[in-house]
């Protein structure tokens, strides 16, 4: 055999062992470098746009984390997004269209409570795993009906607990509360008058407004004619700071409290002056930088909080529910199995409803009996000072 061909079949032989080393993994078994498909309903224009923004970078930058970390081995997360406009009708076509997608695994919803609660069935009905970002407990519950979605959010009867121990703790006994008029903020009502009952707190008013709502003065000021000791905002971010605003232009003196859906940005801008001194229950992700990171799952809230800071120049607290999302996902991809390049719903559903993470929003457990993830504990008190918000004590 002539050198020339000698050399030409040493080169052969080591391209097909580099290829097949490429191809494979441990054991022989082929690398599955196929992409991780998530797709996202997002509320990106319409009312409740401000929250959906907040959840799309949110999601851009945990898939950019994940995607350059090598976590994942030979794969990477491949991101569909989405606009539901706000409109649960809209919101129903984006589920039907992913589902019909067979690369797509499974999807996360924003923070829409009607558009999560609306498209249920459906998601049922399709077998597609889905990760909701809104609150109402209707979003996963009754289980047996809700067997493929899953939500990550701070659930109504864990925001009222914490409320109704800090108010006991600050000896307030006279509370009225403002609340959104949908299913969150009726569930929210419904809680409260439950922990209130347990103790000598007393509800003396309480009015709804919707969550579209640009004017809430009248509630505010029927709210305050009661001369509660402590007013409960139970809105969303803007909505609620409003009523802060108001309140104190109407001259109310009492103790604001803020339930965990009016959380938002980390800084309050204009209504600082209005919520000083306010209370907001919620994840300490939000306040991370006031925590001294002592274990692994704090260090890793606190670099969240400053990448997502570096990248788009403040922190809202909601941020963390969408990247924990990603994570879970991932997750039960990678720990469903099958075949490289397809997708077994089933198997991730299945995967998704046992899933435990310490999160960057705290402690998360599903099971097969609570799609719920968030745990209780999850939940702190915060207070507001100096235009921002901060770890109470």
């Amino acid at each position: 055999m002539s050198p020339i061909r000698s050399a030409r079949i040493a080169a052969l032989a080591s391209a097909v062992l580099a290829t097949t080393l490429t191809g494979c993994g441990i054991g022989g078994e082929p690398q599955d470098t196929s992409p991780i498909v998530i797709a996202a309903d997002l509320e990106l224009s319409g009312a409740s746009a401000p929250i959906g923004k907040v959840y799309q970078r949110a999601l851009e930058l945990k898939v950019d984390q994940m995607n350059t970390s090598g976590a994942l081995g030979g794969r990477k997360i491949e991101l569909k997004v989405k606009d539901n406009r706000s409109d649960a009708a809209e919101s129903l076509r984006n589920i039907n269209d992913f589902s019909a997608d067979s690369k797509v695994g499974a999807v996360i919803m924003g923070g829409c409570n009607e558009c999560a609660v609306g498209a249920a069935r459906t998601i049922n009905d399709k077998r597609i795993p889905t990760i909701a970002l809104a609150s109402a407990g209707a979003v996963t519950e009754p289980v047996d009906q809700r067997r493929y979605v899953f939500k990550l959010a701070p659930n109504a009867v864990d925001s009222a607990a914490a409320l109704t121990t800090e108010l006991t703790r600050r000896d307030i006994r006279k509370v009225a509360v403002l609340h959104s008029a949908d299913g969150y903020g009726q569930e929210g009502l419904t809680a409260l008058r439950r922990e209130f009952d347990k103790t000598s707190l007393r509800l003396v008013a309480d009015e709804s407004v919707r969550t579209t709502d640009t004017e809430v003065s009248t509630q505010i000021g029927d709210l305050v004619k009661k001369k509660p000791q402590a007013l409960i905002l139970w809105t969303p971010p803007e909505q609620a700071t409003l009523a802060a605003t108001t309140a104190r232009q109407q001259k109310f003196g009492g103790a604001l409290f803020f339930d965990a859906s009016a959380a938002g940005d980390l800084f309050l801008g204009p209504s600082a002056r209005s919520t000083e001194e306010a209370t907001l229950i919620f994840t300490q992700t939000m306040v991370i930088d006031d925590v001294i990171a002592t274990t692994p799952a704090k260090a890793a809230r606190r670099q969240w909080f400053q990448d997502y800071t570096a990248r788009w120049g403040g922190y809202n607290g909601f941020s963390s529910f969408a990247a924990d999302a990603v994570q879970l996902i991932a997750d039960a991809e990678q720990r469903a199995g099958g075949e490289p390049g397809e997708v077994d719903r089933d198997a991730l559903r299945e995967v998704l409803e046992t899933s435990q993470l310490d999160g960057l929003s705290g402690p998360i457990r599903m099971t097969p009996d609570n799609h719920s993830g968030l745990m209780p504990q999850a939940l702190t008190t915060l207070v507001a000072r100096g235009g921002r918000w901060r770890l109470a004590g």
